[in-house]
């Protein structure tokens, strides 16, 4: 399962599933979010982006046929040959009228090679159209859904302005595994007010959730984001990269073994990275996890308590 890593890496995953190399395209459909429009709030997570954690996605004012293409024809230069998950990853992509979203679904489905759907959502976001739309398609193809989570705590969750409580996630998440979906979940390292124990709890709670998937990402100040007023304020306390190694290391002790990992560490724009600079060295920090874990002796599934 694990292969040359201490973990389920979402690599071996799909190797596992597809028998070859599969490959991630991420798309800006043109979604909203109801915690930036006013439905719920007009700030937004506290964390994300002007460009709704889509800044490395398609360009939003071409069509998913011409943002896959372009995004593809680009990868095929260093990797000739694979197949192609359409990740809807920008903004809310549940938050539309189903007429809408199936337009969308389709039209990246209809892509050449393209084996499976990605869509990154809220767990507020998915009503009863939305979920038989969902489990329309996963009866077509392979298809997964990403839950912004971040936090088991609500106190931090009204920190960062996530605009639901745990009840909240909870619900979606049994009645999108009710449909036999598979669900990933996001969690954030370093959130204003966490300490380690904090942290490591979310990852307790998650790995003990009928969840499939799991995204680990640190914390970064982004400009132009409500976090930079924190940061201006001096309001925020970084781990440095060797701390940042050992909590992720723990935390994939926690996990059980048959959790996919699809991140370890996350990425932010260079021109829009306010802090940490560290986290720039994104292929750096994840050699060091491997390193760590292969010295210690750790893997995924060690510290899991059923």
């Amino acid at each position: 399962m694990f292969n040359e890593k201490k973990y389920y890496s979402l690599n071996n995953f799909l190797r596992e599933k597809f028998n070859e190399k599969v490959f991630k395209i991420s798309l800006d459909a043109g979604f909203s979010c109801p915690n930036r429009d006013g439905t719920i709030n007009s700030g937004g997570c506290i964390f994300c982006s002007e460009r709704g954690s889509g800044d490395f996605a398609g360009d939003r004012r071409f069509s998913i046929k011409d943002q896959f293409s372009s995004i593809k024809e680009m990868m095929n230069k260093k990797w000739k040959n694979g197949k192609y998950i359409a990740y809807f990853q920008a903004y809310t992509n549940t938050y539309a009228d189903e007429n809408i979203l199936r337009k969308k679904y389709d039209e990246a489905l209809s892509q050449e090679d393209v084996v499976a759907l990605a869509i990154a959502t809220r767990p507020d976001c998915i009503d009863d159209k939305i979920l038989e739309l969902l489990s329309e398609y996963n009866k077509k193809t392979y298809l997964w859904v990403e839950l912004g989570f971040q936090t088991v705590s609500d106190k931090t969750a009204k920190i960062i302005n996530r605009g639901y409580e745990l009840e909240v996630f909870e619900k979606a998440l049994a009645r999108l595994r009710k449909n036999n979906i598979d669900v990933v979940v996001h969690t954030i390292f370093g959130l204003p007010g966490e300490n380690r124990e904090d942290m490591l709890k979310t990852i307790d709670y998650v790995a003990h959730k009928d969840v499939q998937g799991i995204k680990m990402h640190l914390l970064h100040v982004m400009k132009n984001t409500p976090l930079e007023k924190f940061y201006n304020d001096d309001k925020l306390k970084f781990m440095s990269e060797e701390q940042y190694i050992h909590i992720i290391c723990d935390a994939i002790t926690r996990l059980p073994k048959d959790m996919v990992i699809h991140r370890l560490t996350g990425d932010a724009p260079r021109s829009l990275l306010i802090e940490p600079k560290w986290s720039l060295k994104k292929w750096e920090i994840l050699n060091h996890i491997d390193k760590r874990l292969e010295e210690e002796k750790l893997y995924q599934g060690l510290n899991y308590k059923k």
